[in-house]
């Protein structure tokens, strides 16, 4: 049975795509243009339950014990089908997200591809500490630790970026030896199902990989996270759901790995270079539609060059192109849905509430009759706001920010670290010893000099206070998705 039959994206679990018992399913629509493209069928509690005790069995059954050498070589296989099947990954991720065609190639599927490999070498190359201890008499114990899977872990994934934050949080698992149960957006279920594939031609044993599809309260996601069979839960999206998922497993004392919202910074020094800087922001706030988690929202700049920097920055809005998908010259795509829409234009219209200046944007564009359907908005920068104001203090998630002056190093970073978000802050400045000072003062996670998006998949990365708990990336992953045991041996 395929990932899509009779226009239904089904369910995969234990080996095989599957129906759910009481046939309940939802639309999935395509944002760019407002089409239905297929219905999905929700996983009801008996299907979650097959899921987490399929992923259960498949352990028990010997994959926690497989080689790393064989986990590995398995790993670099779905990579490889992954290439193999690239634009069928593209396809799927752009009916999904309506995400322009260079971005899904240059940046979702080819991210994808890396994550299978990377983590492929990281799990191979890994040691364990160990330690001789002194004991009395002149004897010795030694200590060494053995890494052994977590268990059966609850993946739930955001829409903004699925098929690279699915890879992610899947690759090191499986290097672990765990099975997943994973839980993509509702908005964005095609690549998680078409990944069930190719990790089942790979050789993937039945039930180490299931995806059960659906919403969160009363569906799939509050099935998965409050099943007793979970034994570690990671997941991206916002800071409220996280936090509901955190009670749910509080009871159970499960683990849990949270990369949440941002409401990230940018500080602008007065001796950058003005093209190169402008070039720098105008990604960090636009890319993915500004529906990354690690956009730039507030941009602090030096008085002495605001103009110049609102200007260009202005002039590089007003330059990106919206527009069919499939186009190579779409620069932006739409955002993910006609609710989120109605989200970010309620911000737009706050901030002329609150007495800011548009440089440009604030409202919808009209593409024609084939995209009018969509969920586009125009890319939007403000002026005349502060920190006090609620468009600086709450994650919008679209393609918009506020510029705010200022004129000392310390006011910089007391306003960049003014917020309960601490997951991403960039500065940008040409004096060495000042980029690496204000970066490290950053309350973040990851702190950016003269550059954004740039990542080193083997450190970690996480985010602080209303932007997560915990690291992945690198042995970090690591560290979440197993459980050392230390054995001692008196010599």
């Amino acid at each position: 049975m395929k990932p899509i039959q009779d226009g239904w994206i089904r369910n995969f679990v234990d080996g095989e795509f599957v129906e759910p018992d009481s046939r309940r399913g939802f639309d999935q629509i395509d944002p760019s243009t407002g089409r239905i493209v297929a219905r999905v069928h929700e996983a009801d509690r008996p299907l979650v339950d097959r899921a987490v005790t399929a992923a259960r069995h498949a352990l028990d059954s010997g994959w926690a014990d497989t080689p790393v050498r064989e986990r590995t070589a398995l790993l670099r296989r779905v990579a490889d089908r992954i290439e193999e099947r690239f634009d069928e990954f593209v396809a799927a991720e752009m009916t999904d997200t309506g995400k322009p065609l260079t971005q899904a190639r240059e940046l979702d599927v080819t991210r994808a591809i890396v994550n299978f490999r990377t983590f492929a070498d990281i799990v191979a190359a890994a040691g364990q500490e160990s330690f001789l201890t002194d004991l009395a008499g002149g004897r010795q114990a030694l200590n060494y630790a053995v890494r052994k899977p977590l268990g059966v872990v609850a993946v739930i994934v955001p829409w903004n970026l699925p098929l690279l934050l699915l890879t992610w949080k899947v690759a090191p698992a499986l290097a672990c030896g765990n099975a997943i149960v994973v839980k993509p957006s509702e908005e964005t279920p095609s690549t998680a199902t078409l990944l069930a594939e190719v990790l089942a031609e790979a050789g993937l044993p039945a039930g180490a990989y299931n995806v059960v599809h659906g919403f969160g309260a009363d569906s799939a996601g509050e099935y998965l996270t409050t099943h007793p069979g979970i034994d570690g839960v990671t997941f991206t999206g916002s800071s409220a759901t996280g936090a509901h998922v955190m009670k749910t497993v509080a009871p159970r004392v499960r683990p849990v790995s949270f990369e949440l919202g941002g409401k990230n910074a940018a500080i602008v020094f007065d001796d950058v270079n003005i093209d190169e800087a402008v070039t720098g922001l105008a990604k960090s706030i636009f890319t993915n539609t500004g529906q990354v988690c690690l956009c730039t929202e507030r941009v602090y700049v030096h008085r002495a060059i605001f103009d110049d920097i609102a200007a260009g920055l202005a002039e590089r809005a007003e330059s990106l192109r919206l527009g069919d998908p499939n186009d190579p010259n779409t620069t932006t795509g739409p955002l993910i849905s006609q609710g989120h829409r109605d989200k970010v234009l309620g911000y737009l219209r706050l901030a002329e509430e609150s007495g800011a200046k548009v440089l440009t944007g604030g409202s919808i564009p009209e593409l024609g009759p084939d995209l009018d359907g969509g969920s586009w908005i125009e890319p939007t920068l403000w002026t005349g706001l502060t920190n006090t104001d609620r468009i600086l203090r709450e994650e919008i998630f679209g393609p918009v920010a506020a510029l705010v002056p200022f004129d000392t190093e310390d006011e910089a970073i007391a306003l960049a670290n003014d917020t309960e978000y601490g997951l991403a802050s960039a500065v940008w400045t040409n004096d060495l010893r000042r980029g690496h000072r204000v970066a490290q003062k950053m309350h973040v996670g990851i702190s950016w000099v003269n550059t954004w998006f740039t990542r080193e998949l083997r450190s970690p990365f996480g985010g602080m206070g209303l932007s997560g708990i915990g690291r992945e990336g690198g042995e970090a992953s690591l560290h979440f998705y197993s459980e050392p045991t230390n054995v001692c041996v008196q010599l």
